[in-house]
């Protein structure tokens, strides 16, 4: 992978919180378009690196660029770069669907001229052009977070970071935002993508199995499953996570 074809790089990135040890010395790199998945349980780290990476935290030591620029001394322009897609939606409940896209096109700085186009594609993505007048406290929680994708949209920013996008949505919900993410990664977008559900691993190009601040396999899901001699994630992920612990004990 060339300079030129990484959007996001880690280099030995640690926080720490006190004592405790939240991200312990991770590194990896993410190129352009790719779908890079951080997979492990709650508390495995994986929020964390992505509030460092999009310059909300300050790492403690290490290095980290998100499109080329030093999340550490240049947070603003990082920001500037990205869509941040948080566990939590981050939408307002007592606007329409169409004044939350139009309220995050004002938080992003989205030119009024072009403003329009943008909010129509988002509306046109999620799947809600129909549904540009109804309150946004009345969608079901599948088409919040196509909302909430669409708001993180808006400013055409290259990469996008969702954390737990899925959290809490059915499963019909969570393949159905999947295939928005496909399309994103196809028109060129980077995504980068936390979740603790086994089965989305495998719509990942990459990914990283975090545990106890850690990256403990990083590769594609097909080698990843190859080199354990599994054939699903969760199996690989299990069996990694023992390894771990015999070597801990």
């Amino acid at each position: 992978m060339t300079a030129a074809g990484v959007s996001v790089k880690a280099e030995n990135l640690v926080k720490t919180f006190g004592r405790f040890v939240a991200v312990d010395h991770v590194s990896f790199q993410v190129g352009r378009g790719e779908i890079f998945g951080f997979l492990g349980p709650n508390g495995a780290g994986k929020s964390t690196v992505i509030r460092i990476l999009c310059g909300l935290l300050r790492p403690t030591s290490g290095r980290a660029e998100v499109g080329g620029f030093n999340v550490a001394s240049e947070p603003e322009t990082v920001r500037q770069n990205l869509g941040y897609m948080s566990q939590k939606f981050s939408l307002y409940d007592d606007l329409t669907v169409e004044e939350n896209l139009e309220f995050f096109g004002g938080i992003y700085g989205v030119p009024p001229e072009r403003f329009r186009e943008r909010k129509d594609f988002a509306l046109h993505m999620a799947g809600l052009s129909d549904r540009r007048s109804t309150m946004t406290r009345l969608l079901a929680g599948g088409w919040k977070q196509r909302l909430a994708l669409g708001c993180a949209v808006l400013h055409e920013p290259p990469i996008l970071f969702l954390d737990e996008p899925t959290s809490g949505v059915d499963p019909i919900a969570r393949r159905e935002f999947w295939d928005l993410i496909h399309q994103l990664s196809g028109q060129g977008h980077t995504v980068f993508v936390t979740t603790h559900y086994m089965e989305e691993a495998e719509y990942c190009h990459r990914l990283a199995l975090m545990y106890r601040g850690r990256i403990v396999a990083l590769g594609s899901p097909s080698a990843l499953k190859e080199r354990a001699g599994s054939r699903s994630m969760e199996e690989v992920f299990v069996s990694t996570i023992e390894e771990e612990e015999r070597g801990a004990a």
